[in-house]
């Protein structure tokens, strides 16, 4: 669980001696970021950020693949106990959603930091709570922004309301299963509709998910994207109400007889099978040996991948500071 944030409480000025003592806080929402910056370049203007004003940086707190959306994250949890502990009283990040979406969560963390006489300095917003003015700043851009995210968000769920009662999807991809119109409308892909259907049967059969996509992998399937299967990706199928034809878009639910591919009894018995799984009330069929070895092979590989990517970061960090620990 991670740290539970008072909704109010009294909040004292922030206090400094001497140049401040910073920790710079990088995020990326996926493995993959497309449209933000890297985090070897977060860290890269937040570093220079700190350098231009003459402070000192001690820690690099990087969470990589974590949603913005919420502050259950794990660097950014650990952050926070270093705050607590006096580790430094400056958090110094690239852009304010790199930090946090939520106006609540980011109001109730800038008291609690300035509790601790700890401020929050945006590289690219010019937000500086250790300033009256920059803390007044600072409240009126996060209520902008959380305006700006409502406001967008009531009108995508209008828009998605619309296309679930006229049957049409969404999103640029169709489920496995099916072929998407120009109209938007769905239509059963007879092929992959027998997959759907197979996946079902080896879940019921083999009581694993994991199982399930090795079974698939070792036989060259590929999921609708072209993707090696996993666990999350056997989930996603045997969880899709559409396949019953039960069409669930932003809360509108729709019955569309015609998107069905498999029956009430096969559907129903997976989710039973899956809840007592999770209950804990049902045990889980013993690993196959060919899969422990593929586990194997995985945790050597995210090993390394975990690595190469400390080295990409710390070679940056190496040439700025050898006093900086930086946090995976």
């Amino acid at each position: 669980m991670g740290r539970e944030i008072p909704a109010r409480f009294e909040a004292s000025p922030i206090k400094s001696e001497g140049p401040n003592v910073a920790a710079i806080y990088a995020r990326t929402s996926s493995p993959n970021q497309k449209f933000n910056y890297s985090i070897k370049e977060q860290v890269h203007q937040c570093w220079h950020f700190c350098l231009n004003r003459g402070w000192i940086v001690k820690y690099v707190f990087i969470d990589e693949a974590q949603s913005g959306g919420t502050i259950e994250r794990p660097r950014f949890q650990l952050m926070l106990e270093k705050a607590e502990e006096g580790e430094f009283n400056v958090i110094v990040f690239w852009k304010l959603d790199r930090f946090c979406r939520s106006l609540v969560d980011l109001v109730n963390i800038e008291r609690m930091l300035r509790q601790w006489n700890v401020g929050l300095c945006s590289v690219t917003e010019f937000i500086d709570t250790t300033s009256p003015v920059g803390r007044f700043h600072f409240r009126n851009l996060a209520s902008v922004a959380e305006l700006e995210r409502e406001i967008i968000g009531e009108r995508a769920r209008l828009g998605l309301h619309a296309l679930a009662r006229q049957g049409k999807w969404p999103n640029p991809h169709p489920p496995l299963g099916y072929d998407k119109y120009e109209d938007g409308r769905l239509v059963i892909n007879r092929a992959e509709a027998e997959l759907v259907k197979k996946i079902f049967q080896l879940y019921l059969k083999y009581r694993s998910m994991s199982h399930v996509a090795y079974l698939l992998n070792k036989e060259g399937t590929r999921t609708k994207r072209g993707k090696r299967w996993n666990a999350r990706a056997v989930k996603d199928v045997f969880a899709n109400r559409l396949y019953i034809g039960e069409y669930d878009v932003a809360g509108a639910n729709i019955h569309i007889e015609e998107y069905r591919i498999v029956d009430d009894e096969t559907f129903n018995t997976a989710q039973k099978l899956r809840a007592r799984f999770i209950s804990g009330k049902s045990e889980r069929p013993p690993m196959h040996p060919d899969r422990k070895l593929e586990q194997v092979e995985k945790i050597i590989s995210k090993y390394y991948e975990t690595i190469r990517k400390y080295n990409i970061t710390l070679s940056f960090l190496q040439e700025e500071s050898a006093e900086c620990q930086m946090i995976l």
